[in-house]
């Protein structure tokens, strides 16, 4: 029941967002909204204020916002033609689309401020946890609980720096000045190439010496509000760019697309960060919310990345897409997200069962 709750709670969070983000816009460029619903299906309750039905609707795996005049081909009464979608200038079609998408951007930066500003973050002091065997540090001398101060002089304050240097070394010799109890001391150590896996599970080859960090060891980093909110960009912007990468790569089959996960996954994924505190829990919207304004700026039809290709067309030419194309992509569009969440299920149901 925790996995269900807290599956609701990250969606509702997320679709709120995202569908906010278009509402608000399409106001503010003067487009009549006639739903703000969370959620699809039969409408379970709700409140209309001016033209806007407010809704909460049955099945709660997303949103949406329908405006006026939103289908091209629409009949419409003269007074409505003011605030209709479609009679809205290319450049206003396509801010209001792209607001859903950047709202979630925007909310993953809040979320992070926030985080950022009173939990602050933790850094892993450059401190040896575990030495591997028949490695370039076990051979060289090189103790669980010694402290890296420098690398060839230069000085290290946490142990991503420290791995980042050796991972950039090529091999080369390296002066590692430790301390071990009160006493300092000088070692050299010559990084060797070894297979490892990166961020998306690939296998690649990097210059290691075989040690982790000792997880008992760290630091919190304190930031003042322009620091958390510069921090909470560059965490989002890191994401993004690895969301990018990762979509890449499974397009061109460098990774397994047995890595897509569905509601049945997020729903886990979810629950478990729950369990560990409302920061982990947030940490995990904050994530889940940039990967859906990445897949939602995909150009796919029926998404709204497809309907920012057809807008951008126009813009160029100068005129609409002609309206049976749209209804054609729409119509595979349709059918690759059908394919798509089906693939995922059956991704879902796999784990549970492995």
């Amino acid at each position: 029941m925790s996995y269900i709750i807290s599956l609701i709670i990250v969606l509702g969070v997320l679709i709120f967002f995202h569908e906010l983000g278009h509402f608000l816009v399409a106001r503010l460029c003067g487009v009549g909204v006639e739903k703000f619903s969370l959620g699809f299906g039969p409408r379970l309750l709700g409140k209309t204020i001016g033209l806007t039905d407010y809704r909460i609707s049955a099945i709660p795996l997303g949103g949406y916002v329908k405006m006026v005049g939103e289908e091209p081909d629409a009949d419409l009464e003269p007074e409505m033609i003011p605030l209709s979608f479609t009679h809205k200038n290319v450049f206003k079609r396509i801010l209001i689309v792209a607001s859903g998408p950047a709202f979630n951007l925007l909310l993953a930066v809040l979320i992070y401020f926030s985080l950022f500003q009173f939990y602050g973050s933790y850094e892993l002091e450059p401190v040896v946890g575990k030495v591997m065997a028949d490695s370039p540090a076990m051979k060289s001398g090189l103790k669980q609980g010694d402290r890296i101060l420098s690398l060839d002089g230069a000085v290290v304050t946490s142990f991503s720096q420290l791995a980042e240097i050796v991972s950039r070394s090529n091999g080369k010799t390296i002066i590692f000045t430790i301390k071990r109890g009160d006493a300092k001391n000088e070692i050299p150590i010559t990084p060797e190439k070894k297979a490892d896996l990166n961020e998306f599970g690939e296998d690649v080859n990097r210059y290691l010496v075989g040690i982790s960090p000792s997880g008992e060891h760290y630091r919190t980093i304190q930031y003042s509000p322009l620091g958390a909110i510069t921090q909470s960009i560059s965490q989002t912007y890191t994401i993004s760019k690895l969301m990018i990468v990762g979509i890449v790569k499974l397009i061109k089959g460098d990774i397994s697309a047995k890595n897509l996960g569905g509601p049945i996954m997020i729903a886990q994924m979810a629950g478990d960060q729950a369990k560990q505190g409302l920061s982990s829990l947030f940490n995990f919207i904050a994530f889940i919310s940039v990967n859906l304004a990445i897949v939602n700026f995909l150009p796919i039809p029926v998404l709204d990345g497809g309907h920012l290709l057809f807008f951008l067309v126009e813009a160029l030419t100068r005129r609409p897409v002609n309206i049976r194309m749209r209804e054609i992509a729409q119509q595979v569009g349709i059918f690759i997200l059908i394919l798509l969440t089906l693939f995922v299920f059956y991704n879902d149901i796999m784990r549970l069962l492995s």
